[in-house]
């Protein structure tokens, strides 16, 4: 993953750091602001990657600077945690309520993937594990190349994703939980960690190619394209796999969220 590693050196950033949280210094923030713009265009970049070309980048952008000015803002440097790693949940979260207070996902796409979670959830209350292709394509009345087919506008949408893996009543992220929360309750801390062992372990359970797309995308920081590299198979293959995946830890671990 590329950091903000351009503008002052670790020394000036921490001189930043404690002048800005001493007397909330404009000029203090918005140099933090200016080193740590990087991170914006990261993040923009990884979450525009699954998002139909209709989507602007520069406006994914423009969401995710909010994320960072809050993260700044917010950002206990004595906690002794690493900015980055918390400032890129802040700016994921701010694009991903920012698309969905938009509500660009078209309604047949929610629906279809609301039918096709329904369906996985059956089937591994059924067979006790995660259903095959062929499987689910069965259940619901369907060739297995419109179930590819569906799958894989579902992975373009954007809504399959960790992200938005958590309940709609939670107000947690599984990037959030993934990383430290900086200055949660205990009894925030609990439940999230009661919720980050669930996923790991439904992630443990999964069958191998599945867990390591996971794996891949999320701890790795590979595009679709890059695991298809490793796979042996194409970007669009990869993007149907991790929508598939997505929904069935989205049953293990949280509540649907197709809205």
């Amino acid at each position: 993953m590329t950091e903000a590693t351009q503008g002052p050196e670790t020394s000036q950033v921490d001189a930043l750091w404690e002048r800005f949280k001493a007397s909330a210094d404009a000029d203090s923030r918005e140099r933090l602001i200016l080193h740590f713009s990087p991170l914006v265009k990261y993040v923009a970049g990884r979450v525009g990657a699954g998002l139909p070309r209709s989507v602007d980048q520069n406006d994914l952008a423009s969401y995710g600077l909010f994320g960072l000015i809050d993260a700044i803002d917010k950002f206990e440097p004595e906690r002794g945690f690493k900015f980055e790693t918390y400032a890129i949940n802040r700016i994921k979260g701010a694009i991903l309520d920012e698309l969905r207070a938009l509500d660009w996902v078209p309604r047949s796409v929610r629906s279809r993937a609301r039918r096709i979670e329904t369906a996985i959830a059956e089937l591994e209350h059924t067979l006790q594990r995660p259903p095959t292709e062929d499987e689910l394509a069965t259940n619901l009345e369907m060739t297995l190349e419109e179930l590819q087919g569906a799958l894989a506008e579902i992975g373009r949408s954007g809504i399959g994703a960790l992200d938005e893996l958590v309940g709609s009543d939670s107000q947690t992220s599984v990037g959030e939980m993934l990383a430290d929360p900086a200055g949660i309750s205990p009894e925030s801390a609990f439940q999230t960690e009661e919720t980050r062992q669930g996923l790991v372990d439904a992630i443990n359970r999964l069958p191998n190619r599945e867990r390591l797309v996971v794996t891949l995308y999320y701890y790795e920081g590979m595009t679709l394209a890059e695991i298809g590299d490793v796979l042996g198979v194409t970007e669009s293959r990869v993007c149907q796999i991790h929508a598939k995946t997505m929904m069935s830890l989205r049953n293990r671990v949280g509540e649907p969220s197709w809205g």
